[in-house]
């Protein structure tokens, strides 16, 4: 499959309004709410945590795109949401995405009795499995570690039916910020 690349936020709101009724399993067996409310919720999370991060509010947003893009690819599909938005929202965005797996692997490390979702349990092993110590001491030196960490937090606690955590619509104008904030200087494009 080619990889996708979401390069407007036009497209990347498109995108996730596709999420609507858009699972993080083809069979709908695994997470209980669907991949749009899962965003909102995760974002939601983060921007009452962090309300001036608005680098980790956005990789909340979009961290499992990777499920829409590529259905079925539990073990890729962050790989797939950071490639797909790093041109348009920024290496740090994408760097936490990309991140959101290994912070649950570090965390089934480092706190082995944490409850995770079925779903997140059920790929857990397909993803790598606990992290092994030298896995953690690498992670923990990771700049963006510890907010990959409030990342998977914010994952893991965005999975409640019902939660209305507003409207897709809203995020738009920080989207947009963000991808402001990481557009090539004019004199830097390609002709």
């Amino acid at each position: 499959m080619d990889r996708v690349i979401l390069r407007t936020v036009d497209e990347l709101m498109a995108a996730l309004h596709a999420c609507r009724d858009a699972w993080d399993t083809p069979d709908r067996s695994g997470d209980p709410v669907d991949l749009h409310d899962h965003a909102l919720q995760t974002a939601a999370l983060l921007r009452r945590s962090h309300p001036s991060d608005k680098e980790l509010q956005v990789a909340g947003l979009v961290h499992d795109l990777g499920h829409l893009l590529r259905p079925g690819d539990d073990a890729g599909h962050a790989e797939t949401a950071a490639d797909a938005v790093r041109g348009l929202l920024g290496a740090r965005v994408a760097h936490l995405i990309r991140l959101h797996v290994p912070a649950k692997r570090y965390l089934a490390a480092v706190e082995p009795s944490r409850a995770l979702s079925a779903q997140s349990a059920l790929t857990l092993d397909a993803q790598g499995g606990p992290m092994t110590p030298a896995e953690v001491a690498a992670f923990e030196a990771d700049p963006h570690g510890a907010d990959a960490v409030e990342l998977r937090q914010a994952d893991d606690a965005g999975k409640v039916v019902g939660l209305d955590a507003g409207v897709l619509e809203d995020w738009r104008p920080l989207l947009t910020l963000v991808a402001e904030q990481h557009r090539e200087p004019a004199h830097l494009r390609a002709v």
